[in-house]
């Protein structure tokens, strides 16, 4: 069987529900991950997702930012969410697909949001930036104890970690989310827990891959000065199934778009 699972940080749920319905419409992706959801639990507009065939919904919100999401075709057995460096922010949300998905039952999905981190990558004088390394640090201690079996690890993580996630590697490298402190650290974590990065597993370097575009510039299509900040890993077990991974770029020109696109992922189980 397919699995498409899509991550899309969508900077507000609420706000952007148009956009949401219009993409599971016209994708219809198994499974949806939202960050940024910027929506308290009880304002989450779970009515509309079950209207349009979403009827498997876990979610973990704070008003006003962060908020994380699953949205599924399959039943949910779990939902779990970790807190990191001591604070309740909802910046992580898990899930278990049930024995209805069939062969893909058994997976686990782990959403995530990484702090964006400020704009000063200076630990010292920019408190955002030295919460983001520590993210990032409890998350490399929490990934090398990743249970095993079937995952997949999607989400927001704010580091573009190869020197061709980003539209300029040299102009970059003090620019936080490109800075080595970043992704060295994500990457250390990745391999160390034996994720594999789905996207440069299938379209390596030096292709240029991005995932956001920033909304300072007027013109971004032109410009296209775009970094990789969203991503999709699985286990190192689901590696063999991986059959595509697609920008939805399109939909950064859509009426009142995020920032970030969709990202979807697709295995063949």
């Amino acid at each position: 069987m397919r699995l498409t699972v899509t991550t899309w940080n969508i900077n507000s749920v609420r706000l952007r529900i148009d956009q949401v319905l219009r993409f599971l419409a016209e994708t219809k992706p198994d499974v949806l991950c939202l960050q940024e959801t910027k929506c308290p639990d009880d304002a989450f507009p779970l009515k509309a997702f079950r209207g349009s065939g979403y009827e498997n919904v876990v979610f973990a919100g704070q008003k006003g930012y962060n908020g994380v999401a699953i949205l599924s075709r399959f039943p949910l057995l779990t939902r779990d969410v970790m807190a990191f460096c001591e604070r309740p922010d909802a910046r992580h949300i898990s899930a278990v697909l049930g024995p209805e998905a069939g062969a893909a039952a058994g997976i686990v999905l782990h959403d995530f949001y990484v702090p964006a981190g400020g704009d000063v990558p200076d630990r010292g004088l920019n408190p955002k930036f030295a919460h983001k390394l520590d993210f990032l640090d409890e998350l490399r201690r929490w990934g090398g104890r990743r249970p095993r079996g079937p995952a997949i690890l999607v989400g927001d993580l704010n580091v573009a970690p190869l020197e061709h996630d980003v539209w300029s590697h040299k102009q970059l490298l003090d620019v936080v989310s490109h800075t080595p402190h970043e992704t060295e650290r994500l990457e250390t974590l990745r391999g160390e827990a034996g994720w594999i990065d789905t996207a440069r597993l299938l379209t390596p370097e030096p292709e240029k891959i991005y995932t956001w575009w920033s909304y300072r510039s007027p013109d971004w299509a032109a410009a296209d000065k775009g970094r990789r900040l969203d991503h999709a890993w699985v286990s190192p077990d689901l590696a063999g199934t991986v059959r595509e991974v697609t920008v939805s770029r399109h939909a950064r020109a859509w009426e009142r778009p995020s920032d970030h696109v969709p990202v979807t992922l697709t295995l063949e189980l």
